[in-house]
């Protein structure tokens, strides 16, 4: 039984081209010293600890014992000839861990502005198709001491259901890390491209049924690609109605080139608790009205003015305007957001009053998260119905014309803080999301709600936004402004 990629991953995998690569990445901050001194305080556990050292040989040791929690992370992707089905997880039959696990170093004085251009280097490249679909980075010479993580995983790994980015399989919630049974893992015999051909027409000739009787019963080849054709159209129609009411027009859906800019900062969770009790509003208000902030400063800097009715529309999880959806899909906070019900909704970047901004952010979002129009479809493959995929290219590139107007920038975010995380029993200080970049899209922005910190992660096309490092300060300019009472 081969085991084939769903229609959302295909669609993520045949999404890839020159500009820009469906992949997505994790920043850990480690501080060892930390775990050092944790270590003197006396435990009132009986679970019994090991020394808490980092090290490249044991973050090897790590990520191959949790494998077997992800065991896609050890697949490659082979296409079917024709386009017959979609593609298929196989076996990497030469999988080495030692080419997806690197070890990086920083040159003096390591600063943040030197990882981030080590992080915007790393994310420009394209995942080599030969081998499974992700790469881990250990970062030294880090200030203090010290480390980094860097994890870059391709979407179509982890937009199913259930499907855990590669940081979060290595992360545990305690100092005490949990090994697991030793995994004796050997690769299968890979199918050839014969065997995954005609697999694919014994798959579509084993429908059950007669042929007569299917065609009657509408459970034929004919009617499941009738299904298709209709869901195709009505997926059509809503992408049709989102481009009427299209976004603004703005330098932030030029098209991408390969190469990335990478920015981060972080704003106190307490003080954005207290702005949203000041203005009865929510944490999330507060956080897009943050962004809103860092997007009019950065539009003062590319434009002598802004007219006081310019917007930017930003798509964002629908979770941050009602929790329960999120509650609904995760018991706890996660750090990788994708595949989740979306809204679009506009931010006043044109109104200069913090304060109004604010409220307006607020109001816009709590109307168009009610309102059909403004829910997004978010990517989706155009016949999920069927198993053919005969012109991936073309269907993938038209994906890409017709959704290039839905929207300015993505914002990813959640509704919930993540707990404190430990590799190896070394807390993790600092957390940052690095979203997908798509095509036509010339930023996007995460959010993450962690160790009592919020923390943005911002990711660019350096031919548009070359000045994105300013974007940290402006995220905390735009956070005091909002902290002066009016």
């Amino acid at each position: 039984m081969v085991n084939r990629l769903s229609p959302r991953d295909a669609m993520f995998y045949f999404l890839d081209e020159t500009g820009a690569t469906t992949h997505l990445g994790v920043l850990l901050i480690i501080d060892p010293h930390a775990a050092a001194a944790d270590e003197e305080q006396p435990s009132d556990s009986d679970t019994p600890t090991t020394p808490a050292t980092l090290d490249y040989p044991r973050l090897v040791a790590l990520v191959e014992n949790r494998l077997q929690l992800a065991p896609n992370y050890r697949k490659v992707v082979r296409e079917v000839t024709l386009g017959l089905a979609r593609p298929v997880w196989v076996d990497d039959p030469d999988f080495d861990i030692n080419f997806h696990i690197r070890r990086s170093g920083l040159p003096r004085p390591g600063d943040i502005g030197q990882l981030q251009d080590l992080i915007a280097r790393v994310m420009s490249r394209p995942l080599d198709r030969t081998r499974p679909l992700w790469e881990m980075y250990l970062i030294e010479g880090l200030p203090d001491g010290k480390l980094a993580i860097l994890t870059k995983t391709h979407r179509c790994l982890v937009d199913g259901a259930g499907a855990l980015e590669i940081s979060e399989v290595i992360c545990d919630e305690s100092p005490e890390q949990p090994v697991l049974d030793e995994d004796l893992w050997m690769p299968g015999s890979p199918p050839g491209a014969a065997s995954l051909a005609f697999g694919a027409l014994a798959e579509a000739m084993s429908r059950p049924g007669d042929l007569i009787e299917s065609v009657l019963r509408g459970n034929s080849i004919v009617s499941e690609l009738r299904s298709g054709m209709e869901g195709a159209v009505r997926r059509f129609g809503d992408v049709v109605q989102q481009i009427t009411d299209s976004a603004p027009a703005s330098p932030l859906n030029n098209a991408t080139t390969s190469t990335r800019i990478f920015a981060v900062a972080t704003v106190p969770r307490r003080g954005c608790a207290k702005i949203a009790e000041r203005y009865d509003c929510t944490l999330n208000d507060v956080e897009l009205a943050i962004v809103s902030g860092v997007l009019r400063r950065w539009m003062l800097s590319v434009h002598e003015y802004v007219q006081a009715d310019d917007t930017v529309r930003v798509v964002l999880p629908l979770s941050a305007r009602d929790p329960a959806v999120e509650r609904r899909i995760d018991a706890e906070g996660r750090w990788v957001s994708v595949g989740k019900p979306s809204f679009v909704t506009d931010l006043p970047v044109g109104e200069d009053n913090p304060t109004v901004r604010l409220a307006q952010v607020a109001g816009l979002a709590n109307r168009y998260a009610q309102s059909s129009r403004r829910l997004s479809m978010g990517p989706r493959p155009w016949f999920p119905e069927l198993g053919v995929v005969p012109f991936p290219e073309l269907s993938s590139r038209t994906f890409r014309n017709l959704n290039r107007r839905n929207y300015n920038v993505p914002i990813a975010m959640g509704t919930l803080p993540v707990a404190p995380r430990f590799i190896a029993g070394n807390p993790v200080t600092e957390l940052y999301a690095i979203p997908t970049l798509m095509a036509q899209r010339a930023l996007a922005i995460s959010v993450v709600d962690y160790r009592d910190e919020l923390q943005f992660a911002f990711i660019a096309d350096r031919g548009v936004l070359p000045d994105l490092p300013a974007m940290t300060d402006y995220v905390l300019e735009s956070f005091e402004e909002l902290s002066v009472i009016k």
